[in-house]
């Protein structure tokens, strides 16, 4: 099973130091590794020392680097739409628009690189990809994709089909379509979609709530606005089921003064990291923590059913920050910049919410019975 690791933390707090540095640790023990960089420009090969291309070249022995350009990614992904396109209807609309025309449209680099990503952890050729991203909430919002677009295709098909509009609609389409398409859609009309598009999305979800398969670490330093950064993307991160092993303190960066108290990120583990040099990465490697899951950090969510309960740990806000809205069978929490849809279980489901308290950082929402 391959890991994905990545690292949240204010710009400029050396999140592509400590990923390069950690993927030469993962080397070092005997890992197969892919460093997969977001950004396009040239800082990232000068540092790597080693010029970074659209496909993995090997670095060394057991390392592999590869740039992530928006541009390759969305001409190869258009050509796989176009082939799917084409078993599915015999008259394809777009095969007359090609990859080398397309532009790259706000958000489009992000999904590009989490597909990019799954293609990479599907093969199975690496134990470990290191992903280096925005690291911002630019990040979470990319791994939050399965998350939010699962919502969207539920919720959407349920109104559609449960809709005036799709009960006429429906019946006018169907046997249209059932003449064109190479798929039977007598029974639903959305549903081989849907379902494709579902079966994606729930392993995308999986994999994200699962520890052993997606990981991040902060990286802050000193400075009270890194710090302040990296508390407010911790909480962010739960929204998405995201979990965060440790911090990293980078007191390699000079910042104006120190203000970290021994608390600030409890009960995540501290670690320090010494300055870099380019000549010697070896002190960086061996300060880095171990960088696998410990089961000691609290997960995002939890559900107890003999309580009716569901708790959510949401560091880095009070409960001013956090909005709880119900409708319907689902419960959405608001915190920052990010909405979590929480698809209850059955025996929650429906079920009106009687208490909502914010204590210690989690938000414990209590359902009826």
């Amino acid at each position: 099973m391959t890991l994905i690791l990545t690292f949240l933390g204010k710009g400029g707090t050396g999140r592509t130091t400590v990923a390069i540095a950690a993927a030469k640790r993962f080397v070092q023990s005997g890992k197969r590794v892919l460093l997969a960089i977001q950004d396009c420009g040239p800082a990232p090969s000068l540092l790597l020392g080693f010029p970074l291309t659209p496909d993995p070249q090997q670095v060394i022995s057991h390392l592999f680097a590869v740039q992530l350009q928006a541009s390759v990614l969305l001409e190869r992904s258009w050509e796989q739409v176009k082939q799917v396109e084409s078993q599915y209807l015999r008259s394809p609309f777009f095969k007359e628009v090609y990859g080398q025309e397309l532009g790259i449209l706000p958000g489009m680099d992000q999904a590009l690189g989490l597909n990019q990503l799954r293609e990479y952890e599907a093969r199975g050729d690496y134990d470990v990809i290191i992903y280096d991203g925005i690291g911002d909430q630019i990040t979470l919002r990319m791994l939050g994709i399965p998350e939010i677009l699962s919502w969207y295709v539920r919720r959407f098909r349920q109104v559609l089909t449960a809709s005036d509009f799709g009960k006429t609609l429906g019946p006018l389409l169907q046997p249209l379509l059932g003449t064109v398409l190479n798929v039977d859609w007598a029974t639903d009309l959305f549903a081989q979609p849907a379902h494709l598009a579902g079966d994606i999305l729930s392993q995308g979800k999986a994999a994200i709530a699962d520890p052993h398969r997606v990981l991040a670490y902060l990286i802050t330093t000193g400075d009270p606005a890194a710090i302040a950064t990296a508390r407010y993307l911790w909480g962010s991160a739960q929204q998405i089921g995201l979990t965060v092993g440790g911090v990293l303190l980078n007191q390699g960066i000079p910042h104006c003064g120190s203000s970290l108290q021994a608390d600030a990120f409890s009960p995540l583990v501290l670690t320090h990291l010494p300055a870099h040099t380019a000549s010697d990465w070896q002190p960086l490697i061996s300060a880095l923590p171990s960088l696998t899951p410990n089961p000691s950090v609290p997960r995002p969510m939890t559900i107890n059913l003999i309580e009716r309960q569901v708790s959510l740990f949401l560091p880095g806000f009070n409960k001013s920050q956090v909005t709880l809205t119900q409708s319907g069978p689902e419960v959405t929490i608001e915190a920052g910049d990010q909405r979590h849809n929480i698809a209850l279980p059955p025996e929650l489901a429906g079920q009106p919410v009687t208490a909502a308290k914010f204590h210690n950082s989690y938000l414990v929402i209590t359902f009826a019975k």
